[in-house]
This record gives structure tokens, sequence and C-alpha cells, in this order.
């Protein structure tokens, strides 16, 4: 009986450990694709103008981060810092403000009864699928039309209105909230504003904290709006910035280190975003399936 059911469970075996190899490699291949990159990047980021045209980019001597930083913030009268400070002004305040304008309208959408309100949230979904560039031009023409172009409210005001926010403040609300919390709080003679904001938005968190880490991502790496709406280099984002020094490259070959240094600081509000607020991402992302 043995010798007879061995070659049976010895066979499952197979197909199993050649279903995890695979895995394996593409999970491995996936890491490579995904970290080699951004060693690159770090690599390249502290080697000088010379190194970066010879096959010396990936070795580890003859270091210069911190001459590349200096030359960094120095390069035509430390205009990166003011292109950083303004990336952090229009994605972090851009982000915070947004989310909670998409928390509300997800809020109402799920909560109240209002006419015509599935064809409006209906109106939401399709402007997901639009993309932002397509926008651009709208956006300029009205901007153009209230005399904001080339100022920092035509770069701030687009952002702050998201229709993937609001869908998922409403997905959201529709997980976090309860109906019969909303009557206690009413039936306890709060008005809806006190409601909401001491009720419904302490529950709303990890979808706030969601939304925002979504806003900022995209209003950071934003590029095509202010290529559109602004020419004063003094508004400009680290993203247009780093594009315009890049463009001046090809004939001031000195732009060059300082134009891979920028794009490795870039990447670090990022990360530091997503590795504060891991811990809310994660479980507003996993509420659907746990609910």
């Amino acid at each position: 009986m043995s010798a007879s059911t061995a070659p049976r469970t010895a066979a499952p075996l197979r197909p199993r450990l050649l279903g995890r190899s695979v895995v394996n490699l593409v999970v491995g291949i996936s890491v490579l694709y995904t970290l080699l990159p951004v060693l690159w990047l770090v690599l390249a980021a502290s080697k000088d103008r010379d190194a970066l045209f010879s096959s010396d980019v990936l070795s580890l001597s003859d270091l210069s981060f911190l001459r590349n930083t200096k030359d960094l913030f120095a390069m035509d009268g430390g205009l990166y810092g003011r292109w950083y400070g303004n990336s952090l002004l229009y994605a972090v305040l851009g982000a915070a403000l947004g989310a909670l304008i998409s928390i509300a309208c997800g809020y109402a959408f799920d909560k109240y009864r209002f006419p015509h309100k599935e064809k409006l949230f209906g109106l939401v979904l399709a402007a997901v699928m639009v993309p932002q560039t397509v926008l651009a031009l709208p956006l300029y023409l009205m901007a153009s039309g209230t005399g904001l172009v080339n100022t920092f409210w035509a770069v701030f005001i687009p952002v702050l209105f998201n229709p993937f926010g609001v869908y998922l403040g409403r997905i959201f609300s529709q997980g976090y909230v309860p109906d019969e919390v909303l009557e206690a709080a009413r039936m306890d003679g709060a008005g809806e504003l006190a409601a909401y904001f001491r009720v419904a938005l302490r529950m709303l968190g990890p979808g706030l904290v969601t939304v925002f880490l979504f806003q900022l991502t995209a209003i950071w790496n934003n590029f095509f709006l202010p290529m559109v709406m602004l020419s004063d280099q003094d508004l400009y984002p680290v993203s247009l910035g780093l594009y315009s020094w890049n463009s001046s490259a090809s004939v001031s070959p000195e732009y060059y280190p300082v134009v891979i240094m920028g794009s490795l600081l870039a990447v670090l509000p990022l990360i530091l975003a997503f590795a504060l607020l891991q811990r809310f991402w994660r479980s507003g992302l996993t509420a659907g399936a746990v609910k």
C-alpha cells in the first residue's frame, strides 16, 4: 500500500513546486525592475559630469554626493529650493484640502437624498475616465478668462477637485459610517454639520488618509497643467523645473548632475508620506474586504 500511494502523493508536489518557482521568479524580476532604476538614480546622483558619461556610474568610487547637493541648491541662484517649496505647497496643501472636499462630497452622495443624485454620481464616474491632459486646454481658457494664468491659483485650484476621490469618499462612507450612528447623533441634538465633523469625519479617517495619499502623488507628479499655465520660473513645481533644466542640459552639460540629484531629492517627500501614513493607508485599502 505504501509503494502504491507514494507516487500519488509525490505527483501533486511537482506542479505545486513548479508553480511556486514561477511565482518567485516573477516576483524577483518585478523587484529588480523596480529597484534597479532607483539604484541607478542613487549612484548617478553621487557622480560628477565626467563619470555620468563614462562606464563608472555603477561604481562606488569617486562619490561627490555633497558637492552635487551643494551645486543643486546653488544653480541659478538657488532656484531649485523655490521649486521644491512650490511643490510642497501645491501638493501638501492641495492634497489636504482636496481630500477634505472629496470625502465631504462622497459622504453627501452616500447619506443624503436629493434630486438626480445617481445621475450626478454617474457624471462623477464618467469624469474619472477623462484624462487630465484633455482638461488642460479648457482649464487654461477658463483661467485666461478670469486673469489667473501664470499665477499660483491657476495650478492650485484645479487640483482641489478629484472625481476619483469623490468616488472613494462614497465607498468609505458606506463602509465606515453606519446610518444608526448618525441617527443617534441627531437624536442627541447634533445638527448635520456637527454630526459630520464630530462623528462621521473621525470614522472616515482612514479614507481621508487614503485619498490624501492619492492626491499627494498626483499633484506632486503633475507636469502638464503647470507647463500650460505657468511661464514664470519662480512659480514652477519641481517636475517642470527639472524638465526645463534637462532641456538646457543639451547645451550646458553642467545641468546633468544637478538634474539627477534633483530627481533623487524629489522622490523623498512621497517616500516619507507613505512611510508615515502607511498604517492608515493599509487599513483604508483593506476595509472593503473586511466589511
